[in-house]
């Protein structure tokens, strides 16, 4: 087979492992769910419980994508194993009298993009 071949079979696979460890959110949970936004941080919080985010400070990026592992309070976790990053969440989702949603996460607070 050729390298390129199996290279793109193992990160595939790879991927597909880590997706299958994601947990879905809790029922509880639910209102963490949605894309959330301003000019230099983005996050995504799917149900099935993938998480995206990516902030831009400072003149360079952080990004981290993987499966949610856990809440613990307001905050949760992402990653695998001991290879997991904490997400502060100083304000939990709450929903405004517009309508609009907004949450705190790493000392920003951030809306929830309409769907």
């Amino acid at each position: 087979m050729h390298p390129k071949i199996v290279g793109f079979a193992l990160v595939l696979a790879l991927g597909l492992a880590i997706a299958g460890c994601a947990k879905p959110v809790p029922a509880a949970k639910s209102a963490y769910v949605g894309e959330w936004q301003r000019p230099e941080l983005y996050l995504l919080i799917t149900q099935d419980g993938s998480v995206k985010y990516k902030r831009l400070k400072g003149g360079g990026e952080t990004s981290v994508e993987g499966p949610l592992q856990e809440f613990d309070g307001d905050d949760f976790s992402v990653g695998i194993g001991s290879m997991s990053t904490r997400f502060d969440v100083t304000v939990p989702p709450h929903q405004l009298k517009d309508g609009s949603w907004k949450i705190t996460v790493d000392g920003l607070e951030l809306t929830r993009t309409p769907e």
